[in-house]
């Protein structure tokens, strides 16, 4: 039960991230019409960033260096995909099916990311 629960588990949980991570960075530029207007600098950049982080946390998770803090970055990045992306996109009629749907994505990776960083062992005092 502890390959099932721990390593596959771990697996399941990194695999969207290193796919959606390496779809961000083969395809940074179809995807940069999601950045909102409000945010400064380059659409492409934040792609590309965020592609980056995606595989990191994926890598994190697996071999479980550094989990904790990736994982909860990429938690501090999904909230903000749920507040810029997902929760305006329900606003949109047009939007609102795809909007809902990476709604329950993030949000679902969010639960996982948060029940994974509670199983990590508690990091070592400096």
């Amino acid at each position: 039960m502890k390959i099932l629960t721990g390593v596959v588990g771990r697996i399941l949980l990194a695999v969207p991230f290193l796919v959606l991570g390496a779809m961000h960075l083969m395809g940074a530029q179809n995807m940069s019409g999601m950045i909102p207007k409000f945010f400064p600098g380059s659409a492409v950049m934040y792609i590309y960033i965020t592609g980056v982080i995606q595989v990191i946390v994926g890598i994190s998770i697996i071999t479980k260096k550094m989990a904790q803090i990736m994982c909860f970055i990429q938690a501090i990045l999904l909230i903000i995909y749920i507040a810029t992306l997902h929760i305006p996109g329900l606003m949109n009629p047009e939007m609102m099916m795809m909007a809902m749907s990476g709604l329950l994505k993030d949000t679902g990776l969010l639960g996982g990311l948060l029940v994974f960083i509670g199983t990590l062992e508690k990091p070592e005092s400096i």
